[in-house]
C-alpha cells in the first residue's frame, strides 16, 4: 500500500483552545486486526469484549479489512480477546475511563505459516502479476526507497525503468507520480496521473485520488470530493483516499462525516503520521482533549523531528496543561 510523506502535505495545527472540555455519554472502541509477521490485515478473527471479571458483554468477527467496532460503551475498564485460526490468542486490557472514543491496532502471533499470506486481500492484483518479473521487482524496489528509505529521486529511476519494460504498468505511471510529487515537482505529478489513469481506462482509483488532492489545494471541494470518492469507489481500500475525503469534509465543516473518513484511513494504514493531524485538528473542533492527546501523541511517535513534530509537542503540552487546570479549577455551575 502506497504511503505519502507527511511532508507533501502541511495541515495547521489550531492555536486555539476553547474552554470547556465536552463530555461524552457513551463511547466507542474500533480497531483493526494484523498479523504481526506480515503486517497484513486479519480477516474473520473472533473479537470478544469482556468485563474486567471476565464476563462476556459483546463480540464480533472482523471484517476483509480487518476491522472491528463496539458502539455505545460506558466508561469503564474493559477486557479485548482476539483469536483466529493460525495465531495465538491475544489480550489486551482497554481502560476507558477517562478517555474518548477510541481506535488500536492489534497485531498477532502467527503459530507457524502466516494464514494471512494465504488471503485473497494479500494478493498482487491480476494486473500486476501480468506485468513482467523484472517490472514488478522495480516497483518493489523504487517503492521502498520512496517511502521507507525517503529517496524519491532513486524510487523515481526505478519506477521509471519499470514502466520502459512494461509500458502497460499503471501502477508504476502512479508511484513515478508519487515521487515527483514528493520531490515538489506537480506538473509531473500531474502528468504521471493522468497517464496512469489513460493507460488503465480509468479503473484504477489512485491516481484520481492524487489528481483529486490537487484540487482540495485550490478551494474547488465539490470537484475534489466528486473525483475522490470515484476514486475510491475503484481503489475502496486507500488509506489516502479516505484521508483526502475526511480533509474535504472537515474543510466543508462536516464534522462528522470528516472523522468517519479520518478513521477509516487510520484503521487501513496506522502508520501514516499525516492522518493523526487530521484526527488531531477534528477532535479540537469538538473540543475533546483527550483524544486529541492521543492523537498528538500517535503523531509525535511517528514523527517526532520534523517541523510539524516538533509543532505537535508545543501544542501537547498546552493542551495537557489546559486539561490540567480545568480539572483543578472546574467552572462554576450554575445557580439553580
Amino acid at each position: 500500500m502506497s504511503r505519502l510523506c507527511a511532508s507533501i502535505f502541511v495541515l495547521t495545527f489550531f492555536l486555539l483552545i476553547p474552554r470547556n472540555v465536552s463530555a461524552q455519554q457513551t463511547l466507542s472502541l474500533t480497531g483493526t486486526v494484523y498479523s504481526e509477521a506480515s503486517k497484513r490485515p486479519v480477516q474473520q478473527a473472533s473479537v470478544r469484549l469482556s468485563d474486567p471479571g471476565g464476563n462476556l458483554l459483546e463480540q464480533t468477527v472482523t471484517s476483509d479489512s480487518g476491522e472491528f467496532d463496539f458502539r455505545q460503551l460506558r466508561r469503564a475498564d474493559y477486557i479485548l480477546t482476539v483469536n483466529a485460526t493460525g495465531y495465538q490468542s491475544y489480550d489486551l486490557h482497554v481502560d476507558l475511563s477517562f478517555t474518548s472514543d477510541r481506535g488500536i491496532s492489534v497485531y498477532l502471533s502467527p503459530k507457524q505459516a502466516d494464514p494471512a499470506d494465504a488471503s485473497p486481500a494479500a494478493s498482487l492484483s491480476a494486473h500486476e502479476m501480468s506485468m513482467p518479473q523484472k517490472a514488478r521487482d522495480l516497483l518493489a524496489s523504487g517503492e521502498k526507497k520512496l517511502y521507507l528509505d525517503k529517496n524519491p529521486q532513486a524510487g523515481l529511476v526505478d519506477f521509471q525503468q519499470a514502466v520502459s519494460i512494461a509500458p502497460g504498468f499503471y501502477e508504476a505511471y502512479y508511484q513515478i507520480g508519487m515521487a515527483y510529487l514528493t520531490l515538489g515537482t506537480r506538473a509531473e505529478a500531474e502528468k504521471s496521473f493522468r497517464k496512469s489513469i489513460e493507460v488503465s481506462n480509468d479503473k484504477y482509483g489512485e491516481p484520481v485520488i492524487g489528481l483529486a488532492s490537487f484540487l482540495i489545494d485550490t478551494g474547488d471541494f465539490a470537484q475534489s470530493e466528486q473525483m475522490t470518492r470515484h476514486g475510491l469507489e475503484l481503489s475502496p481500500n486507500s488509506w489516502f483516499g479516505h484521508y483526502q475525503l475526511g480533509r474535504i469534509l472537515f474543510a466543508e465543516n462536516k464534522v462528522a462525516d470528516a472523522q468517519k473518513s479520518a478513521e477509516q484511513a487510520r484503521s487501513l494504514d496506522p502508520n501514516a503520521a499525516i492522518v493523526y493531524r487530521l484526527l488531531s485538528n477534528i477532535h479540537l473542533s469538538l473540543k475533546d482533549y483527550p483524544a486529541l492527546i492521543q492523537d498528538l501523541d500517535a503523531y509525535i511517535k511517528l514523527d517526532a523531528d520534523s517541523p510539524a513534530g516538533v509543532r505537535a509537542k508545543e501544542i501537547r503540552k498546552q493542551v495537557a496543561e489546559k486539561i490540567s487546570k480545568d480539572k483543578l479549577n472546574p467552572a462554576s455551575s450554575p445557580a439553580p
